[in-house]
């Protein structure tokens, strides 16, 4: 069993906790409608905030391949940080066993900062996205990997027809086409192989090749984000060149002392 079917398998006890309860698309709408405070996730990636690529800048304490990654860990100062530094959308992992995350921190810091904001988990019903809308989410993650064809139609439905963001992540070329089948505005490739843990930025490559080659005639062309792997301004270059309009980096920018400088490095 790999770690990422051993995260499925915890997420499937956590949601036994939820209550029990249908979730329709009035409910996510009326939820987001209810805060009084519409933050534009895909909006704000089409228009960065500095230079020519978006960064979504990750609140993220540990995860089961590296371990605690900032033992100074203070979410909602982060949060901050990169709302001063240029970031233009925050994720929030709040996956408690294996990131040491909480729905706690997307509701802090929610209250602290102005950017959209995404949560960072294993979505695999739709109470889950119900729970991310209450607790200050503007977008949500969709792994292409964890999800069944009519469980990746519905929950992005759900979320499309609401007005809530879904960042569709893929790995490979197969992923990538069941994305593009909902009709995906928003893909994310993952860099990191989530069964291997190996990084390999010429995913992103590879994939936004495909996704290029897709395009259709009269259809928008989905916004690609870069996810994990990026730790210097090459790599920034390198995944803007091949399509990339959106990155996402964690691990590289909660390792840093110095993390504006950090931000303006990657952002130059």
């Amino acid at each position: 069993m790999t770690i990422l079917d051993t995260i499925v398998e915890e997420k499937k006890r956590e949601i036994t906790r939820l209550p029990q309860r249908s979730v329709s698309c009035d409910d996510i709408r009326n939820a987001l409608q209810a805060r009084h405070d519409k933050r534009d996730f895909l909006h704000a990636l089409r228009n960065p905030k500095h230079g020519s690529i978006a960064l979504i800048a990750e609140v993220k304490k540990a995860s089961p391949s590296a371990g605690i990654i900032r033992s100074d860990f203070d979410p909602v100062a982060i949060a901050k940080t990169y709302e001063t530094a240029g970031a233009s959308c925050l994720s929030v992992l709040t996956d408690q066993k294996f990131f040491q995350g909480s729905l706690e921190y997307l509701r802090q810091i929610r209250k602290a900062v102005k950017l959209p904001l995404l949560r960072k988990d294993f979505i695999i019903d739709e109470r889950q996205i119900l729970e991310a809308v209450e607790a200050g989410a503007d977008a949500i993650l969709l792994i292409v990997a964890i999800l069944s064809d009519a469980q990746l139609i519905h929950f992005h439905g759900l979320a499309k027809e609401a007005g809530l963001a879904a960042l569709v992540e893929v790995h490979d070329e197969s992923e990538l086409d069941r994305a593009l089948k909902v009709d995906a505005q928003l893909i994310g490739v993952n860099n990191r192989d989530l069964k291997t843990f190996k990084v390999d930025l010429a995913t992103t490559e590879r994939l936004a090749a495909r996704l290029a080659a897709s395009s259709r005639p009269g259809l928008s062309q989905p916004l690609l984000v870069a996810e994990s792997g990026i730790h210097i301004r090459a790599d920034v270059q390198r995944l803007a060149a091949c399509g990339a309009r959106a990155i996402l980096v964690g691990e590289s920018l909660m390792r840093e002392a110095d993390i504006p400088g950090k931000i303006r490095e990657l952002l130059a």
